[in-house]
């Protein structure tokens, strides 16, 4: 199934119903019966009236996932208003007020399975919701390693994604591959798929290897950048290498390190020497890992409490604030836990 997000930029109420109508559709097709669409429907009733009522309008990316056995469908709100902050008052059902949007979030908590939100005065809100087929699956918790979020937009206009993520466990713990063909459309799309294909089976086990094994399964496409972030649990490092221009960035508290990559084109041209930055693994880092569809000058240490929160909450903040709007977009976020 397609990983990216529907998006729509919401600043009139003539879009509501024609967005309510495509995610019910949506969550028919999931296989959710008429009274769980139905419940879907009213969440994104809330979501999309209270944009509007509070936020002057504000944008909300969707999508349908299968997630192990049950099926689902994601949910972000953004927008740029006046936010709040005192999110537990306003949870409360029949909480409403002129000047903050805050009505009816309690039944958006009480209908989904997974409800998070995230905001600071004069910044804005963002919230995730997750809805799956039962409404009363409890979301499992992440398991020990990486619990992490991934929020991927088509380039304007495209029906196929030219970027593209993965994540492999391995023997020794997981490897993280996010990837950008070059330009947009179908043909960016059929570069980063077949590096993914490759990807997923190579028998490398180093990034800088990996990266020359794709380079060479994807030499008759249009080619990629690249990065690979691995980790080995018994020796508790990371192992990074990427070509061009995505962004790695680990956070280990408030400090934080950019990882830079190699010059080149996966496909056409790589550095005859290839190695791998090694980091010390440990709980509680953050991992953002993002293509040029975002700005690369954004900071974390600008939203309060932010490390707090969940991937969800962390890769849709950055979205908000640092999407350029002009080329296919991904954001990887990852937490040790």
């Amino acid at each position: 199934m397609d990983n990216t997000f529907s998006t729509y930029k919401i600043d009139d109420r003539s879009l509501i119903a024609f967005i309510k109508r495509e995610i019910h559709n949506l969550a028919l097709q999931l296989g959710f019966t008429p009274h769980r669409a139905a419940e879907t429907d009213i969440i994104v009733a809330e979501l999309t009236s209270n944009l509007m009522k509070f936020a002057n309008g504000g944008e909300l990316l969707y999508r349908a996932n299968i997630d192990g056995e049950y099926k689902e469908i994601e949910i972000y709100c953004l927008d740029k208003g006046v936010g709040f902050d005192n999110v537990v008052k306003i949870m409360n059902d029949g909480y409403s007020s002129s000047n903050t949007l805050g009505h009816g979030l309690g039944s958006i908590k009480r209908l989904s399975n997974d409800f998070q939100i995230y905001s600071m005065k004069n910044w804005g809100c963002v919230q995730y919701v997750k809805i799956c087929e039962k409404p009363d699956l409890e979301i499992p918790s992440a398991k020990s390693g990486l619990n992490h979020a991934t929020i991927a937009v088509n380039y304007p206009g495209e029906k196929l994604c030219g970027d593209g993520y993965y994540i492999k466990q391995t023997s020794k713990g997981f490897q993280i591959f996010v990837g950008d063909g070059l330009g947009h459309g179908e043909s960016a799309n059929e570069a980063v798929e077949a590096a993914i294909k490759a990807f997923r089976q190579t028998i490398e086990t180093e990034p800088a290897a990996i990266l020359r094994d794709i380079h060479i399964k994807v030499k008759k496409t249009r080619g990629l950048v690249a990065t690979i972030a691995s980790v080995d649990y018994k020796s508790e490092v990371w192992n990074i290498c990427g070509i061009g221009n995505i962004n790695t960035r680990i956070y280990n508290g408030l400090d934080n390190k950019t990882y830079t990559p190699y010059n080149g084109i996966i496909g056409h041209n790589v550095p005859r020497t290839l190695n791998n930055t090694i980091v010390p693994y440990r709980r509680h880092q953050i991992i953002i890992m993002h293509s040029d569809g975002f700005r690369t000058r954004w900071s974390l240490n600008d939203l309060t409490s932010i490390f707090k929160q969940s991937p969800n909450i962390i890769a849709s903040a950055l979205y908000k604030e640092n999407i350029r709007g002009n080329d296919d977009a991904t954001i990887l976020v990852g937490k040790i836990n």
